[in-house]
């Protein structure tokens, strides 16, 4: 396997920029509180982030989609945990693409 150096300097930079970014970040959460309401958005930020991974596989109608949904939703209500719920519904949907295949 040949290595092209174009993609994999591609990939250290935008390494390098997602780390900076992410340690800006927590560097500037660190020295000054936030508002309210940036506290609120970054707090809601995953369920915002969930719900744009969910919508198009759930408007292009699919049945292991919906499927998976109902289980992240079940699961979300009875545990209150969004990682166990999004592995119970990523489950429900390999497991739903099995039986249909």
């Amino acid at each position: 396997m040949t290595v092209r150096w174009d993609v994999l300097l591609a990939i250290l930079a935008m390494t390098a920029v997602t780390y900076a970014c992410r340690a800006g970040g927590y560097a500037i959460l660190r020295s000054i509180r936030p508002p309210v309401f940036v506290e609120t958005m970054l707090r809601h930020l995953p369920g915002a982030l969930f719900t744009a991974y969910v919508t198009p596989p759930l408007v292009a109608g699919s049945v292991p989609a919906w499927v998976g949904a109902a289980v992240v939703v079940g699961v979300q209500l009875a545990t209150r945990n969004l990682s166990l719920a999004i592995c119970a519904g990523v489950a429900a949907v390999w497991g739903t693409q099995a039986v249909l295949g």
